[in-house]
Protein backbone atom coordinates (compact mmCIF):
# COMPACT_ATOMS: atom_id res chain seq x y z
CA UNK A 1 0.00 0.00 0.00
CA UNK A 2 1.25 3.18 -0.72
CA UNK A 3 2.24 6.11 1.21
CA UNK A 4 -0.60 9.17 1.06
CA UNK A 5 0.80 12.77 0.80
CA UNK A 6 0.29 14.21 4.03
CA UNK A 7 -0.67 18.01 4.24
CA UNK A 8 1.95 20.25 5.77
CA UNK A 9 1.89 20.61 9.53
CA UNK A 10 0.26 23.73 10.98
CA UNK A 11 3.44 25.35 11.54
CA UNK A 12 4.49 25.30 7.72
CA UNK A 13 1.11 26.64 7.17
CA UNK A 14 1.45 29.58 9.65
CA UNK A 15 4.76 30.55 8.12
CA UNK A 16 3.88 30.43 4.38
CA UNK A 17 1.19 32.45 4.99
CA UNK A 18 3.23 34.92 6.93
CA UNK A 19 5.65 34.80 4.13
CA UNK A 20 3.20 35.62 1.69
CA UNK A 21 1.53 38.43 3.51
CA UNK A 22 5.09 39.86 3.47
CA UNK A 23 5.85 38.91 -0.38
CA UNK A 24 2.69 40.95 -1.27
CA UNK A 25 3.58 44.16 0.96
CA UNK A 26 7.25 43.85 -0.59
CA UNK A 27 5.37 44.10 -4.14
CA UNK A 28 2.97 47.05 -2.92
CA UNK A 29 6.10 48.96 -2.35
CA UNK A 30 8.18 48.24 -5.07
CA UNK A 31 10.86 45.88 -3.76
CA UNK A 32 9.32 43.26 -6.17
CA UNK A 33 9.09 43.28 -9.48
CA UNK A 34 5.79 40.92 -11.58
CA UNK A 35 8.64 38.12 -12.36
CA UNK A 36 9.98 38.55 -9.04
CA UNK A 37 6.36 38.62 -7.21
CA UNK A 38 5.00 35.82 -9.04
CA UNK A 39 8.12 33.37 -9.01
CA UNK A 40 8.46 34.12 -4.94
CA UNK A 41 5.16 33.31 -4.44
CA UNK A 42 5.07 29.91 -6.43
CA UNK A 43 7.99 28.69 -4.42
CA UNK A 44 6.48 30.02 -1.27
CA UNK A 45 3.51 27.85 -2.17
CA UNK A 46 5.41 24.75 -3.34
CA UNK A 47 8.10 25.25 0.24
CA UNK A 48 8.36 22.14 2.54
CA UNK A 49 10.30 23.85 5.06
CA UNK A 50 10.45 26.95 7.38
CA UNK A 51 13.89 27.32 5.56
CA UNK A 52 12.85 27.18 2.10
CA UNK A 53 10.13 29.87 3.15
CA UNK A 54 12.67 32.35 5.09
CA UNK A 55 14.43 32.43 2.78
CA UNK A 56 12.29 33.62 0.28
CA UNK A 57 12.50 37.24 2.42
CA UNK A 58 16.25 37.01 3.33
CA UNK A 59 17.02 39.45 1.29
CA UNK A 60 14.24 42.02 1.16
CA UNK A 61 13.94 44.91 3.18
CA UNK A 62 12.20 45.24 6.77
CA UNK A 63 8.71 46.21 6.15
CA UNK A 64 7.16 48.80 8.08
CA UNK A 65 3.37 49.68 7.56
CA UNK A 66 2.02 51.77 10.03
CA UNK A 67 -2.10 52.06 10.59
CA UNK A 68 -1.98 48.49 8.70
CA UNK A 69 -3.35 46.55 11.85
CA UNK A 70 -4.84 49.64 14.20
CA UNK A 71 -7.37 49.05 16.23
CA UNK A 72 -10.61 50.81 16.68
CA UNK A 73 -10.63 53.82 18.72
CA UNK A 74 -13.26 54.23 21.54
CA UNK A 75 -14.82 57.37 22.26
CA UNK A 76 -16.65 57.19 26.24
CA UNK A 77 -20.45 57.47 26.18
CA UNK A 78 -20.70 61.01 27.50
CA UNK A 79 -18.51 62.65 24.23
CA UNK A 80 -21.30 60.71 21.58
CA UNK A 81 -23.34 63.18 20.68
CA UNK A 82 -26.83 62.19 20.02
CA UNK A 83 -27.06 64.41 16.78
CA UNK A 84 -24.97 66.21 14.48
CA UNK A 85 -25.80 68.45 10.83
CA UNK A 86 -22.96 68.61 8.10
CA UNK A 87 -23.96 71.40 5.08
CA UNK A 88 -22.09 71.51 1.70
CA UNK A 89 -23.90 74.24 -0.41
CA UNK A 90 -22.02 74.81 -3.11
CA UNK A 91 -18.94 74.41 -0.67
CA UNK A 92 -17.36 71.83 0.82
CA UNK A 93 -17.49 70.20 4.29
CA UNK A 94 -15.44 67.51 5.83
CA UNK A 95 -15.14 65.39 8.88
CA UNK A 96 -11.51 63.29 9.33
CA UNK A 97 -9.08 62.99 11.37
CA UNK A 98 -9.46 62.07 15.32
CA UNK A 99 -13.17 63.24 15.77
CA UNK A 100 -16.37 61.21 17.59
CA UNK A 101 -19.26 60.25 15.57
CA UNK A 102 -22.85 60.71 16.94
CA UNK A 103 -25.29 58.56 16.53
CA UNK A 104 -27.64 60.39 14.16
CA UNK A 105 -25.50 62.13 11.58
CA UNK A 106 -27.65 63.97 9.04
CA UNK A 107 -25.42 65.01 5.40
CA UNK A 108 -26.87 67.80 3.18
CA UNK A 109 -24.77 68.14 -0.39
CA UNK A 110 -26.31 70.29 -2.66
CA UNK A 111 -23.95 71.82 -5.47
CA UNK A 112 -21.48 70.89 -3.44
CA UNK A 113 -19.55 68.07 -1.47
CA UNK A 114 -18.99 66.27 1.61
CA UNK A 115 -16.34 63.75 3.17
CA UNK A 116 -16.56 61.67 5.69
CA UNK A 117 -13.13 60.01 7.23
CA UNK A 118 -13.84 57.38 9.45
CA UNK A 119 -10.72 55.76 9.85
CA UNK A 120 -9.52 57.53 12.86
CA UNK A 121 -12.49 58.18 14.54
CA UNK A 122 -13.52 56.80 17.96
CA UNK A 123 -16.85 55.19 17.89
CA UNK A 124 -19.07 54.82 20.81
CA UNK A 125 -21.54 51.97 21.37
CA UNK A 126 -24.22 51.27 19.50
CA UNK A 127 -25.25 52.43 15.63
CA UNK A 128 -23.85 55.37 14.00
CA UNK A 129 -26.53 56.39 11.92
CA UNK A 130 -25.69 58.24 8.59
CA UNK A 131 -28.63 60.11 6.28
CA UNK A 132 -27.90 61.72 3.13
CA UNK A 133 -29.31 64.01 1.10
CA UNK A 134 -27.50 64.87 -2.09
CA UNK A 135 -28.90 67.30 -4.60
CA UNK A 136 -26.24 67.49 -7.64
CA UNK A 137 -23.75 66.73 -4.82
CA UNK A 138 -21.74 64.44 -3.83
CA UNK A 139 -20.99 62.36 -0.33
CA UNK A 140 -17.79 60.31 0.25
CA UNK A 141 -17.74 58.17 3.03
CA UNK A 142 -14.18 56.15 4.12
CA UNK A 143 -14.16 53.60 6.58
CA UNK A 144 -11.29 51.19 8.34
CA UNK A 145 -11.56 47.56 7.45
CA UNK A 146 -13.45 45.64 10.34
CA UNK A 147 -16.12 48.51 10.57
CA UNK A 148 -19.74 47.14 9.32
CA UNK A 149 -21.73 48.84 6.88
CA UNK A 150 -25.07 48.52 6.07
CA UNK A 151 -26.41 51.12 2.98
CA UNK A 152 -30.14 51.40 2.50
CA UNK A 153 -30.24 54.67 0.18
CA UNK A 154 -31.79 54.95 -2.40
CA UNK A 155 -30.63 57.04 -6.02
CA UNK A 156 -32.89 58.90 -8.15
CA UNK A 157 -31.00 59.51 -11.20
CA UNK A 158 -27.49 59.28 -8.45
CA UNK A 159 -26.84 56.21 -6.90
CA UNK A 160 -25.29 54.50 -3.53
CA UNK A 161 -22.21 53.07 -4.19
CA UNK A 162 -20.45 50.80 -1.85
CA UNK A 163 -16.57 49.29 -2.88
CA UNK A 164 -15.64 47.01 0.08
CA UNK A 165 -11.56 47.58 -0.79
CA UNK A 166 -10.21 45.49 2.22
CA UNK A 167 -10.30 42.07 3.15
CA UNK A 168 -12.06 39.30 5.34
CA UNK A 169 -15.30 39.78 7.04
CA UNK A 170 -15.97 42.54 9.96
CA UNK A 171 -15.84 41.10 13.31
CA UNK A 172 -19.42 40.76 14.76
CA UNK A 173 -18.55 43.13 17.61
CA UNK A 174 -17.31 45.54 15.59
CA UNK A 175 -18.83 49.15 15.23
CA UNK A 176 -21.84 50.15 12.52
CA UNK A 177 -22.24 52.65 10.35
CA UNK A 178 -25.53 52.89 8.98
CA UNK A 179 -25.98 54.43 5.46
CA UNK A 180 -29.20 55.89 3.82
CA UNK A 181 -30.79 58.58 2.50
CA UNK A 182 -31.58 60.16 -1.08
CA UNK A 183 -29.20 60.72 -3.76
CA UNK A 184 -31.01 63.00 -6.52
CA UNK A 185 -28.42 63.33 -9.89
CA UNK A 186 -25.88 63.07 -7.07
CA UNK A 187 -24.33 60.53 -5.63
CA UNK A 188 -22.65 58.67 -2.74
CA UNK A 189 -19.43 56.58 -3.04
CA UNK A 190 -18.42 54.14 0.53
CA UNK A 191 -14.41 52.89 0.56
CA UNK A 192 -12.69 50.76 2.90
CA UNK A 193 -9.47 52.06 3.31
CA UNK A 194 -6.24 51.43 5.81
CA UNK A 195 -5.40 54.84 8.00
CA UNK A 196 -3.12 56.59 5.63
CA UNK A 197 -3.60 54.67 2.18
CA UNK A 198 -4.69 56.40 -0.71
CA UNK A 199 -7.34 55.18 -3.05
CA UNK A 200 -4.49 54.25 -5.43
CA UNK A 201 -3.06 52.16 -3.10
CA UNK A 202 -6.25 50.47 -2.05
CA UNK A 203 -6.76 49.69 -5.70
CA UNK A 204 -3.08 48.20 -6.35
CA UNK A 205 -3.52 46.32 -2.42
CA UNK A 206 -7.21 44.43 -3.70
CA UNK A 207 -5.00 43.17 -7.10
CA UNK A 208 -2.87 41.80 -4.98
CA UNK A 209 -5.11 40.54 -2.66
CA UNK A 210 -6.98 39.05 -5.60
CA UNK A 211 -4.07 37.46 -7.53
CA UNK A 212 -2.99 35.88 -4.05
CA UNK A 213 -6.05 34.30 -3.97
CA UNK A 214 -5.64 32.74 -7.32
CA UNK A 215 -2.28 31.32 -5.84
CA UNK A 216 -3.74 30.04 -3.12
CA UNK A 217 -6.27 27.77 -4.57
CA UNK A 218 -3.69 27.14 -6.70
CA UNK A 219 -1.77 25.52 -3.66
CA UNK A 220 -4.57 24.28 -2.39
CA UNK A 221 -4.79 22.17 -5.65
CA UNK A 222 -1.99 21.05 -6.08
CA UNK A 223 -2.15 19.45 -2.07
CA UNK A 224 -5.16 17.89 -2.95
CA UNK A 225 -3.50 16.43 -5.87
CA UNK A 226 -0.21 15.42 -3.49
CA UNK A 227 1.87 17.31 -6.06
Amino acid sequence: MSDLPSRPPAALDKARERVITELCEHYAHDALDDGQFEDRLDRAHAARSLQELDALTADLPALHVPGSAAAMLVAPVGEVRDKQVMVAVMGAATRKGSWVPPRQLHVFAIMGGAELDFREARFGPGIVEVTVFALMGGVEITVPPGVRVEVEGIGIMGAFDEQRLAAGAPDPGAPVIRVGGVAIMGGVEIHTRLPGESRGEAKKRLRLEKREMRHLNRGIRRLDRGD
